[in-house]
């Protein structure tokens, strides 16, 4: 199991933790010990992943049973309520996404309804889980952008549609266009807009196929290109601080967590590595 379940403690009743959201998308960590949500429906999309315990709904005529890791997808306006499936409770986050964000991220078409609502751990990308994880962490205007594509294509392959055809042919040329955009300056804080005017391309056709070419997002080439120049600064003495700022992050400590992830050290532990 992710790691998670060490943030969610059983208390009686309810405990609800919105965590960063944006336009179109939340991020809610809930905990229920004993006591049941009543019937209820949201309209967005809900795609939620069970941390501990055994949460269990009734949708659609019937009962669910959703066990660690396993994730749950709700359709807008569908009714369902909640409960703990025994005396311990259970502990869960999810995403609420517009069904307007998941539409364009489709490029239009009738919304995808999934009719089995439990889906297994290998059944979502582990990017989701990621997301959810990370949920205090703010979205950037490009960072919602893939979480939106992420979702729609769980989504619609969930549905037993017809398969996802992929990015389709590479505008490669273009899409190089942006890779250098982000490099030249990364701690430049580029708008979508300005990035599709860069590549004369949409911005759903971008994010699909920026991963597809160079095999990462453009929100985590722009952080490893940042931690390029924390590396450099580093390296020329230049104190923490400054460094995190100089690189375009928001401050030190979130400089220290991105660096950490990338190389499994902290900025410091890593400068002392490169001493005699």
């Amino acid at each position: 199991m992710d790691d998670l379940s060490e943030h969610l403690q059983p208390v009686p009743g309810q405990r609800l933790r919105f965590g960063s959201g944006a336009e179109g998308i939340e991020r809610l960590e809930a905990t229920l010990v004993g006591e049941a949500f009543a019937t209820h429906r949201h309209d967005t999309y809900a795609l939620g992943v069970t941390l501990s315990g055994v949460q269990t709904f009734r949708y659609r005529g019937e009962r669910r049973h959703c066990l660690p890791g396993e994730w749950h997808v709700l359709h807008p306006d569908e009714p369902h309520d909640g409960a703990a499936g025994t005396d311990e409770g259970f502990g869960y986050r999810i995403l609420y996404v517009d069904p307007f964000l998941v539409r364009e991220a489709l490029g239009g078409g009738p919304l995808p309804f999934v009719a089995d609502p439990i889906v297994a751990p290998s059944g979502m990308d582990p990017s989701l889980l990621t997301c959810l994880r990370r949920m205090d962490e703010p979205l950037g205007e490009f960072a919602r952008l893939e979480v939106a594509v992420l979702v729609a294509d769980a989504l619609r392959r969930h549905a037993g549609g017809p398969a996802q055809d992929g990015p389709g042919p590479l505008a490669v040329a273009a899409l190089a266009r942006v890779r250098e955009l982000i490099a030249a300056d990364p701690a430049a804080r580029l708008t979508v807009a300005e990035l599709e005017r860069a590549s004369g391309l949409d911005r759903w056709t971008l994010a699909r196929q920026f991963r597809a070419a160079f095999g990462t997002s453009p929100t985590r080439f722009r952080t490893m290109r940042r931690l390029d120049v924390v590396r450099r600064a580093l390296r020329h003495g230049t104190p923490l601080g400054e460094a995190a700022l100089e690189a375009g992050f928001a401050d030190q400590a979130h400089m220290t967590r991105m660096f950490k992830r990338a190389y499994g050290l902290t900025p410091g532990r890593w400068l002392a590595a490169l001493r005699p």
